[in-house]
C-alpha cells in the first residue's frame, strides 16, 4: 500500500439521531365516541457505530467524511403504533482502531475483533405516548413525552497497527530494506533519513507454508516519547506487536548506546512495551568483516537474541525469520 493512502488518525463530528415523539391520539370511532388514550411510543434515533473489518488497512476512507448524521426516530401514531427507528449509521474500521473523545482525550474503546461494534454516539430514546399516563383516576391523559436529543461529540480515531514483529530503529537503519527482502511489500527506500513515514506491512513466508505479518514502523528519534519527531504517532503502533525487532546498523558508532536510545523511547512511551519478546538485529553486516563481528559482539546486550543481518547479501535472513518465529510462537 503506498504510504499517501495509508491513513493512521482521522477526526470527525459525529451526531447520533433524536427520538420521536409519542403520541397524545385518543381513540376516537364511530361506536366508540370516547375510547380514550391509543398513541404510540416515539421511535428511537439512530446510533452512530463503527465496526471492525478485518480486510480494511487503513482510515483513508474517512479521513475527508468530516460529519456523520444518523436518522432522527419516528413519531408515535394513533392506535399505538410505535414509530420506525431511526437508521444507524456503521464506519467499519481496520482492527486496531481505537477511538476517543476529541476534547477530554477519553477513550471510549478499541475493535479489536472481525465484526465487533462499537456504539459512539447513542440515538435518543423515543418518547413515551399518553397510553403509559393512563391511571384509575386519569383516565383520558392529553400528553405525551418528546424525544429525547441525540448526542453530538467529536471523535478521534487513531488505528494501531497490528501485527506478529514490529521494526524498531532509527531513522535510516535499513529497516524497510529488510522488510523488502523477507516480504512482497514494497515501501519506499532511500539513503536518507526519514523515508518512511507511515508503517509499511508485510507478509513474511515461512517454513511449512507458515508465515507471520511484519510492520516497518516510521523510525524513531530521541526525544519520541515527548513528541519530536511525531513521536506519538510512531510509537503507538508499537503497542500491537507481539515481537519487537530492534534494527541497529553496523556501521552506528556505539550499538549497544543506539540500542539503549530506542528501549528508552519505549520504556518512557509506555513502560508495559517492555515486557514484549525483543531480538536484536545488526544490520548491513556486509561493511564489516568477522573479526569486527567478534569484537562488537563483546559490547552487546545479554539479555536478548542478538544476529547480525545483511539485507543486501541476505547473509542470516534465514537464521532472523526462525528467531522471530520462536518469539512469536512462545507469546501466543
Amino acid at each position: 500500500m503506498e504510504g499517501g493512502n495509508f491513513i493512521d488518525h482521522v477526526r470527525i463530528c459525529c451526531r447520533s439521531g433524536s427520538g420521536g415523539a409519542g403520541s397524545a391520539h385518543l381513540r376516537r370511532e364511530k361506536l366508540v365516541p370516547k375510547g380514550g388514550p391509543d398513541g404510540g411510543d416515539g421511535g428511537r434515533g439512530g446510533h452512530i457505530i463503527i465496526r471492525g473489518n478485518a480486510q480494511m488497512w487503513t482510515l483513508l476512507h474517512l479521513k475527508y467524511r468530516k460529519h456523520v448524521i444518523a436518522d432522527d426516530g419516528r413519531n408515535g401514531a394513533k392506535q399505538r403504533q410505535t414509530g420506525a427507528s431511526g437508521g444507524d449509521v456503521i464506519l467499519e474500521v481496520p482492527l486496531g482502531t481505537v477511538a476517543k473523545d476529541a476534547e477530554s482525550g477519553r477513550e471510549l474503546g478499541e475493535i479489536m475483533e472481525n465484526g465487533q461494534e462499537l456504539i459512539l454516539a447513542k440515538g435518543g430514546r423515543g418518547g413515551l405516548g399518553n397510553t403509559h399516563f393512563r391511571s384509575a383516576t386519569y383516565q383520558t391523559p392529553r400528553h405525551a413525552q418528546p424525544g429525547e436529543d441525540g448526542q453530538e461529540l467529536w471523535v478521534v480515531l487513531e488505528l494501531k497497527v497490528l501485527a506478529d514483529v514490529g521494526l524498531v530503529g532509527l531513522p535510516n537503519a535499513g529497516k524497510s530494506t529488510l522488510l523488502a527482502s523477507l516480504s512482497a511489500a514494497k515501501p519506499k527506500i532511500a539513503s536518507y533519513a526519514f523515508t518512511t513515514l507511515t508503517p509499511n506491512l508485510g507478509i513474511v513466508s515461512y517454513r511449512d507454508q507458515r508465515s507471520f505479518v511484519m510492520a516497518d514502523i516510521p523510525g524513531i528519534i530521541e526525544g519520541a516519547h515527548l513528541g519530536k519527531g511525531l513521536g506519538h504517532r510512531f510509537l503507538r503502533h508499537i503497542e500491537r506487536n507481539a515481537t519487537l525487532l530492534f534494527l541497529v546498523p553496523a556501521d552506528t558508532e556505539n550499538i549497544k548506546e543506539e540500542y539503549e536510545i530506542l528501549l528508552n523511547e519505549c520504556r518512557a512511551y509506555d513502560p508495559t512495551l517492555l515486557d514484549k519478546e525483543r531480538v536484536l538485529a545488526v544490520s548491513k553486516s556486509d561493511l564489516i568483516d568477522e573479526e569486527i563481528k567478534e569484537w562488537l559482539q563483546e559490547d552487546l546486550p545479554d539479555d536478548l537474541p542478538v544476529i547480525f543481518i545483511s539485507s543486501v547479501t541476505q547473509d542470516q535472513l534465514v537464521q532472523l525469520k526462525d528467531l522471530l518465529w520462536k518469539s512469536i510462537v512462545s507469546v501466543r
